[in-house]
C-alpha cells in the first residue's frame, strides 16, 4: 500500500485472533488478560473464544478427504497431487482471453464444525506448481440456521506467469445474499442479524496440461474463522522481551516507477517487500536466472520478482494475503500462513522463538509516532522489542534500505495493529485490520518453533 490515506480496495478482516490452542482443529481463546481483547471468563465460565484455525498437512490428513483422481503423497512433507485425472475441463482465463483444456482431480476435505461461529473465514495454502499447473481453492459453509452457502473461490493460484500458466487471481462478485467474498475473505454481510458460519469443506481442484505428467503438489491447505466484536481501542499488553532478530531490510520506496503493471510500482509494494525479508531471513534465495528478467540498474531485483509473483490479477496488486503466504512457501524447505494474533504478547512468544511476523495495520500520520505517513492499509516486519518493550519493526515505506529499521512506541502500534474500527482522515468510521499477519517460518520447526506456534494457534 502506498504512503497516502486512501480508501481501500478490499473489505479487511474485521477481527482480532488469540491464540493457546491445545491442537490443529481447536481454537484459539481469549480471556480478559491484558492484549487479549477478550470478554472475562468469571468463575466457572470457559473463556470467550475468537478464532478457529484448521489446517490439512499430514498424510494421515490427506487421507481423510474425498478424492476424485487426486492421491495422497507421503514422504517428509506429506501432501495430495494428481494421480489418474478425474477428467478435462475448458478454462477461460480472464486476464489473457485464452480459453485452454485442462486434466484435473479433485480432493475435499472433511466438514470442519467452528468451534468459533464465524462471521468471516481467510483460507492460505502452500503449493509447488510446476509449470503448466495451477490449482483452485474453494470453501463451501453451513450458516447457523442450518442452509448452505455456494461453493465459493478463494483464489486460482500458479507460481509462475509463463504462457504455459494461468494468471493468478481472485474471483469478485460471489454472494449469496447473505455472505460475499471479497478478495481473500469470505464474509458474512451482515453480522448484526445473529447469521454465522458454523462449518466448511474445503475443495482442491488440481490442474495441468492434457497429456502431461506435471502436477501441482499441495502440502497445507487452512482456514481460519473468526467473531470477534468490534473495537476502537485494545487493552494495553505487558511488555515482556527485549530481542531483535536479524532480518533483512528492504525498501519499497526505492522501487517507485518500476513495473508499474504490478500495482503502479514499488510504492505500493508492502506486502511482497515485507515477505521478501523474512523469506531471506530464513535463507530463501533467488538465482541469476530467476532473476535475469529484471532491469540490471534496480537495486533489489528480489523485490521485484517478489511483486510480480504474488500479483492478484483481478484484485490489481499484490497485497491478497494468501497469495503472499503461497509465494513464500516456494523457496524450499519454507511454509507460510494467514492468521491473526491478539496481543504483542503472543508477538514476543513467536520472537523468542526466532519468528518474525509481517503485520497488517492502517493509521493516520499522527497515530503512530515516526512513520512520517498514513496509510489505509501497510505491511511491515516486526523483528524485536527494545528494553521498554516498544516495537522494533522493519518498515518498508522508508527512503532508503538503510531508513528501513523502525522503533514504534509499543501502546501506538499494539492499537493500530489490533483494533477493527478507527477514523480516517475525513473522520468517518472505517475498518481496522485486527491483528492480522502473516508467519513464515521452516517445514519442519524445531520444537521451541513448534511451541511458539502452537501457542498462537498455528500448527
Amino acid at each position: 500500500m502506498s504512503r497516502a490515506e486512501q480508501p481501500s480496495r478490499r473489505t479487511v478482516l474485521a477481527a482480532a485472533v488469540v491464540a493457546a490452542v491445545a491442537g490443529g482443529a481447536i481454537p484459539a481463546t481469549a480471556e480478559a488478560t491484558p492484549g487479549a481483547g477478550g470478554r472475562a471468563a468469571g468463575p466457572g465460565r470457559a473463556p470467550a473464544r475468537q478464532v478457529d484455525y484448521r489446517a490439512w498437512t499430514t498424510f494421515r490428513d490427506w487421507r481423510s478427504g474425498t478424492a476424485q483422481g487426486a492421491r495422497p503423497v507421503a514422504g517428509a512433507r506429506p501432501g495430495v497431487a494428481i494421480g489418474a485425472p478425474a477428467g478435462t475441463a475448458d478454462y477461460t482465463d480472464p486476464h489473457t482471453g485464452r480459453t485452454s483444456a485442462w486434466e484435473y482431480a479433485v480432493w475435499t476435505s472433511p466438514v470442519h464444525r467452528l468451534a468459533v461461529p464465524s462471521t468471516e473465514v481467510i483460507a492460505s495454502w502452500n503449493a509447488h506448481t510446476p509449470s503448466g499447473t495451477w490449482i483452485q481453492v474453494e470453501l463451501k459453509g453451513t450458516y447457523s440456521d442450518g442452509t448452505d452457502t455456494p461453493w465459493y473461490v478463494l483464489g486460482r493460484w500458479t507460481s509462475g506467469d509463463g504462457d504455459q500458466d494461468i494468471r493468478r487471481t481472485s474471483v469478485d462478485d460471489q454472494g449469496d445474499g447473505r455472505s460475499s467474498v471479497w478478495t481473500d475473505t469470505f464474509a458474512i454481510d451482515d453480522a448484526s442479524t445473529g447469521l454465522r458460519l458454523t462449518s466448511y469443506r474445503l475443495r482442491l481442484t488440481l490442474h495441468r496440461r492434457p497429456g502431461t505428467r506435471a502436477t501441482p503438489t499441495v502440502w497445507r491447505l487452512g482456514a481460519m474463522g473468526s467473531d470477534v466484536p468490534d473495537r476502537f481501542t485494545v487493552p494495553a499488553s505487558t511488555p515482556g522481551l527485549a530481542q531483535e532478530l536479524r532480518v533483512p531490510r528492504y525498501s519499497q520506496e526505492i522501487h517507485k516507477g518500476q513495473y508499474p503493471e504490478y500495482d503502479n510500482g514499488g510504492e505500493a509494494w508492502c506486502s511482497p517487500t515485507s515477505s521478501q525479508m523474512i523469506i531471506e531471513y530464513w535463507g530463501g534465495r533467488l538465482t541469476e536466472e530467476q532473476l535475469a528478467w529484471v532491469d540490471p540498474s534496480y537495486a533489489d531485483p528480489q523485490v521485484c520478482h517478489a511483486a510480480r509473483y504474488t500479483y492478484d490479477y483481478q484484485y490489481a496488486g499484490c497485497g491478497n494475503w494468501p497469495f503472499n503466504a503461497a509465494y513464500a512457501a516456494t523457496f524450499k524447505g519454507l511454509q507460510g500462513v494467514v492468521t491473526r494474533l491478539g496481543s504483542l504478547t503472543e508477538l514476543e512468544t513467536l520472537i523468542a522463538a526466532g519468528i518474525p511476523a509481517i503485520t497488517s495495520q492502517s493509521f493516520l500520520e499522527k497515530e503512530l509516532t515516526g512513520a512520517g505517513y498514513g496509510t489505509s492499509g501497510h505491511l511491515m516486519t516486526v523483528i524485536g522489542f527494545t528494553a521498554d518493550g516498544d516495537v522494533i519493526a522493519n518498515d518498508p515505506a522508508s527512503d532508503d534500505n538503510e531508513a528501513v529499521r523502525r522503533v514504534y512506541k509499543r501502546r501506538e502500534w499494539e492499537n493500530i495493529w489490533l483494533r477493527t474500527k478507527r477514523y480516517n482522515a475525513s473522520g468517518k468510521v472505517v475498518s481496522g485490520t485486527g491483528g492480522v499477519c502473516y508467519l513464515y517460518f521452516p517445514a519442519h520447526p524445531s520444537p521451541r518453533q513448534r511451541m511458539a506456534l502452537a501457542a498462537v494457534g498455528v500448527r
